[in-house]
């Protein structure tokens, strides 16, 4: 069994080098074309899917569209959940990252962007990034919206989603693929290679990259790779890694 993981091509935001989170921006041209580009690869290395999984939140949806418009298949079943969504970034939401590094440190700014269990300064409540004032979320309990999250409650919503939802449609034989965010996928990653809480800190998922993963039977990891070229993709893995340093 193969499951497709991508994060969405680079956003507005990534660009400017601003904490998103759950601010729902547009790709930038690169993340246009990095979606487009990884299509045009899933097809040309044979790839097929019988359903997609993406967050609500349109960075990633777009990429979902252009991925399958390259790919022709426009009209796969997709579903769009919440739980899905990047990290919740709490306050930090908006601030440039690397000024956010000058004022706080690195060491600050790593352990809120890259530690397991800490989260970065939360909204309050009467915020009007509160996602429970949000239309696309008014069908989630809000008392289940985050104000702030670290990556352990992260995981916490994403990998019950996985193993209730898409784990289920592959071990009905379908072919899955999953858009959605570095800290999402990192917490997919984490639970499929088992890592540690400090093994997951170096983990950097590029955006617009196909992550296959093969599992046998019993759901073990067999295989993982990055598709495409292995120089570029250590470059994007790196600009990733570089987001939270003081320029």
């Amino acid at each position: 069994m193969k499951l497709v993981l991508i994060r969405h091509g680079e956003s507005e935001w990534n660009r400017m080098n601003l904490f998103t989170g759950w601010t729902d921006v547009e790709l930038s041209e690169q993340g246009w074309r990095e979606a487009v580009n990884a299509g045009e690869l899933l097809r040309t290395e044979g790839y097929d899917f019988d359903v997609c999984h993406t967050s609500r939140l349109k960075r990633a949806i777009h990429t979902l569209d252009l991925i399958l418009d390259s790919m022709d298949r426009s009209w796969l079943p997709v579903r769009k959940a919440w739980v899905l969504n990047e990290r919740h970034y709490g306050a930090l939401q908006g601030l440039d990252k690397a000024e956010t590094a000058r004022k706080y440190g690195e060491d600050q700014v790593k352990i809120w962007r890259r530690s397991y269990d800490v989260p970065p300064p939360a909204l309050t409540a009467d915020d009007e990034r509160n996602p429970a004032k949000s239309g696309q979320y008014r069908d989630v309990d809000p008392t289940l919206l985050p104000l702030t999250e670290s990556l352990k409650e992260t995981v916490a919503r994403v990998v019950p989603y996985f193993e209730e939802t898409v784990k289920s449609e592959m071990l009905l034989g379908k072919r899955v693929l999953v858009v959605a965010h570095g800290n999402t996928l990192r917490a997919l990653v984490k639970h499929f290679d088992g890592l540690s809480e400090e093994e997951v800190v170096g983990v950097n998922i590029p955006t617009g990259v196909p992550l296959v993963y093969e599992f046998d039977g019993r759901f073990a990891v067999v295989g993982k790779q990055y598709l495409g070229d292995r120089a570029a993709i250590e470059a994007r893995m790196k600009a990733v890694a570089d987001q939270g340093k003081a320029k």
